[in-house]
């Protein structure tokens, strides 16, 4: 029988065939039938395979592709759903995805919306673990010599755990046993989603303290929490720990899990301590222990000074038994001064008799009769002396008639007036006689040369 849609006489215009029973539906309905038709027969399925083309977007759902050896299904995980992954989802990772199976009518293909999403097994897991660990060796995150040494004696430690725990009484007891420290926590969860977020928060907040602040900034940082599965301490194995671990400048010390549990955030720390309490131990030295060193080391010193006086006493010894004799020392200058006094005697009693010879001469010259002709020659001396002065002396010329004049008045006041010129120059005079003074006044005209007539007389006031 001739199929009727596939008549040769097709027509420009659609028209009934015979046979058909319904109208013909939009391509809309037909996409509603088949979304309900798979949604009713599949509803919820869990899905195992490998993510490809994984993408976050910016309103931040996420979508990706599920596969095997044999297929391929696109997949969808709303915002809130993404937010609460409890690892970081990439390609290449195998996991286990619950969700609803659907369609996508504006493009025709069928899709699981994903509401969890898990890893399929511990070797997924572990594989994962290995991919970005080494991704971040490659960066150079876990190089040894970026490591730094921690601090001897911290003052401040802060501590990034669970604040309920019982990590955190471990580490407090173990630092009161050892060296009292004070310590800063920073209460964060250890595991679960946010876990990792907070845990890099804390370290960051640790970091960003200022060294002069209200809260002082930490000398050390320990990160701890207790031991559990590898699920439990998946959180240290975030990339947002790791790298945050790896930024800090305060040295780091990571004590996550026990002593066989490995994360990354062992690798990226400054030290790996196998527990909690061991990270305590690694973090302050014992105080008793100091202080038996302290003695010690005094005791040592004291030996060492003493040991260095008596080495030097001993040497000073073994000098002086090389250095000679004292009475072969100050023998020679005994002698020379043995030697000296017998000469000083000597030399004074010829001093002494000198002394004496010098004595007689001078005696014989100190004789009376000599002694008052030499007073009778002195007197005579000093007879003549002043016969001369009475000679020279000015008032025995005026009393023979002379006079001396000085200047009475002016600038030349009670000076000599020995010329004509200076008496006329002068205008008063003072005229000195034997017997008395005379004031006489210059007057006429100027006086004729010595041997000529004289000249006109003063004037007697």
């Amino acid at each position: 029988m001739p199929d009727p849609y596939f008549d040769k006489d097709a027509r420009l215009v659609a028209e009934a065939m015979p046979g058909d029973n319904s109208a013909a539906e939009t391509v809309g309905e037909l996409s509603s039938r088949l979304k309900r038709m798979v949604e009713g027969e599949f509803g919820r399925v869990r899905l195992r395979g490998e993510i490809s083309g994984y993408k976050r977007a910016a309103s931040g759902h996420v979508y990706l592709c599920l596969k095997d050896d044999q297929a391929v299904i696109d997949g969808v995980m709303w915002k809130g759903q993404a937010a609460l992954l409890p690892f970081a989802a990439q390609d290449g990772v195998e996991v286990v995805a619950t969700g609803k199976l659907t369609t996508y009518p504006g493009r025709s293909k069928y899709q699981v919306v994903i509401d969890r999403m898990e890893l399929a097994g511990e070797g997924a897991l572990m594989a994962l673990l290995e991919k970005l660990k080494q991704q971040l060796g490659a960066e150079g995150l876990f190089d040894p010599a970026r490591k730094r040494p921690l601090p001897f004696m911290p003052r401040v430690i802060g501590v990034v755990t669970s604040p309920t725990g019982a990590v955190i009484r471990d580490i407090l007891h173990r630092l009161a046993d050892r060296c009292p420290t004070r310590v800063l926590v920073w209460p964060v969860k250890v595991q679960g989603a946010g876990a990792a977020e907070e845990v890099a928060a804390a370290i960051r907040g640790f970091d960003a303290l200022a060294a002069d602040g209200t809260v002082p900034r930490p000398d050390l940082v320990i990160v701890a929490r207790g031991g559990g599965s590898i699920e439990d301490l998946w959180a240290f194995n975030e990339e947002v720990v790791v790298r945050a671990i790896a930024a800090c400048s305060i040295p780091l010390i990571s004590a996550v899990g026990h002593e066989t549990d490995t994360s990354l955030a062992d690798h990226a720390a400054d030290l790996r301590a196998p527990t909690p309490t061991a990270a305590a131990e690694l973090a302050v030295p014992v105080l008793a222990e100091l202080r038996l060193a302290l003695d010690a080391y005094g005791q040592r010193s004291e030996r060492c000074a003493r040991r260095y006086v008596e080495r030097g006493r001993e040497r000073v010894e073994a000098q002086a038994r090389l250095l000679p004799k004292r009475d072969a020392l100050l023998g020679p200058q005994r002698q020379r001064a043995d030697e000296a006094g017998g000469r000083l005697d000597r030399a004074l009693e010829r001093r002494v008799t000198l002394a004496r010879g010098q004595l007689d001469r001078s005696a014989g010259a100190l004789r009376p009769a000599m002694l008052a002709q030499r007073l009778a020659a002195a007197r005579q001396r000093l007879d003549d002396t002043f016969k001369l002065v009475e000679a020279l002396n000015p008032a025995r010329v005026l009393d023979r008639g002379y006079a001396w004049v000085a200047a009475r008045g002016g600038k030349g006041a009670g000076g000599v007036v020995s010329s004509a010129a200076a008496a006329r120059q002068a205008g008063a005079l003072v005229l000195h006689f034997g017997d008395g003074e005379v004031a006489a006044r210059v007057e006429g005209a100027a006086p004729k040369a010595y041997g000529k007539p004289a000249p006109e007389q003063p004037t007697l006031l």
